[in-house]
Formats: C-alpha cells, sequence, structure tokens
C-alpha cells in the first residue's frame, strides 16, 4: 500500500532510548512458523505505517483508524497488537525490560556492567541500522524529527515517564529478589531508579551526537563512553562523584 511504501523509507518506531534495532527480523535457521511470522511483520506494518504518517502530519493529527485504514486492518487489529495510540509510536519498551531482566538476573555479572550491557547492544543495533541505510544523514534527521515528535507532543512525553516507572518497577523487584531484600526495601528501589537513569544518559548523548553530524561509528563510541563513565559513578557510589 502506498502508505506502507512509505514508512519504509522511516527509521522503526523508538528511538526514546529502548530500542534494539536489530531484534525485529528472526535468526537465520529460525523456525518461526507462518503464524507467528504474520504477527510480527503486521506488527511492524502497522508501527511503520504510524510512524510515517505522525511524522508527516503530527501525533495529534492523525486518528488511529486512518492507521488501520492505511494498513488494510480493522481498527480493532490495530488495538490488538497496541493498546494504546502512542505504544503504536513508542513500542520498545518491552523488549528492553525482557533484556534488562534477564541481565540483572545473572548474578555472575554486576548490576551495573548487566545494565550497560543490554545499553551497549541497543547502542551497536541502532548505528549498524544507520550505517547501512543509503542516505545516512538523512534516516539521522529523521531520528531527530522523531525525538523532536515526542518531545513536543504531551500524550507523548506521559507515555514515556508511565513507562519509565514501571520499568524501574521491574528493574526494582529483580533486584530485591537478586540481593534478598523485601520488595519495599529502599536499597533496590534506589537502584533501580539510578540504572534506569542510564537510558536518558544515553538518549541525550544520542541526540547531540546526531546533532553534531557524527558517523555511525563515531555515534557508538562516544555515546557508549558516555554511559560508561556514568555507570563508574553508579559503580562506585555517588560519593566519589568530583573526587
Amino acid at each position: 500500500m502506498v502508505v506502507h511504501d512509505q514508512a519504509a523509507h522511516y527509521p522503526r518506531a523508538v528511538v526514546s532510548s529502548t530500542v534494539v534495532w536489530s531484534a525485529d527480523p528472526p535468526d537465520e535457521g529460525s523456525t518461526e512458523g507462518a503464524r507467528a511470522r504474520h504477527k510480527r511483520l503486521t506488527r511492524r506494518l502497522l508501527t511503520d505505517t504510524a510512524t510515517a504518517m505522525f511524522l508527516e502530519r503530527g501525533f495529534d493529527e492523525v486518528r488511529v483508524v486512518e492507521v488501520a485504514r492505511a494498513c488494510g486492518v480493522s481498527e480493532k487489529t490495530v488495538y490488538n497488537y497496541f493498546p494504546t495510540k502512542e505504544s503504536l509510536l513508542l513500542d520498545r519498551w518491552e523488549t528492553t525490560e525482557e533484556f534488562l531482566r534477564s541481565a540483572l538476573a545473572d548474578t555472575s555479572t554486576g548490576v551495573v556492567d548487566a545494565a550497560v550491557g543490554v545499553l551497549a547492544a541497543e547502542v551497536a543495533g541502532l548505528t549498524t541500522w544507520l550505517a547501512a541505510q543509503d542516505d545516512v544523514q538523512a534516516t539521522a534527521d529523521l531520528l531527530r524529527r522523531f525525538r523532536e515528535l515526542v518531545d513536543g507532543t504531551p500524550s507523548l512525553r506521559a507515555y514515556q515517564r508511565d513507562a519509565t516507572e514501571r520499568l524501574v518497577s521491574v528493574v526494582a523487584g529483580t533486584l530485591a529478589a537478586r540481593g534478598g531484600a523485601g520488595s519495599s526495601a529502599p536499597e533496590p528501589w534506589i537502584a533501580a531508579t539510578a540504572l534506569v537513569g542510564l537510558w536518558e544518559v544515553q538518549s541525550r548523548s544520542l541526540r547531540r551526537r546526531l546533532e553534531l553530524g557524527r558517523s555511525p561509528d563515531q555515534i557508538r563510541r562516544e555515546v557508549m563512553r558516555d554511559v560508561r563513565r556514568a555507570g563508574r559513578v553508579l559503580a562506585s557510589g555517588l560519593d566519589s562523584w568530583g573526587t
């Protein structure tokens, strides 16, 4: 369909800080069945089409039923895949939650190293995807426009805040179980809040590098340098900062 063809030129939907850009296609040799493949492709069609329409006209100017019509499905089908209009655009929080919970459950790795490892995979996926585009600079401009769309839309900012709070809650529960603490203990909650803050460090650093016109390889190195610097503060304790 016409809108879908346009959507193919837009980036995947989430640039917020939770993107796993390489997670969409199944691995070679995957045993993905026809039903699972259909669901995956339908989900991608919906979010890509919505992203293109939102970037062109503005988030508040596009109705969910218009996205459904452009994709040749019912409005109910859209909501079966995405419970809210906002999740059509910011659709990667669950992926980050899954990977982060798994990484933190591995007690052989420090909690900061585990979080940094998840972020490193996300940044590597993004920059690999960016480098593969025909026009890297034009795609970087689209990423900036995406960020501006999220920042300039109150409902999307609220969705981001809610998603961040849910992620903190999940991480706190994982850390509490890992450390044998009670679910209401203060230590896992403050630790979870700090760890999730690394995604904000990544997001701000990514935005700066895009504005500066850095190459994909420079973006990867410089963003992860900032994330690791922030991670060292967490690992050594806040009292060490500035000494």
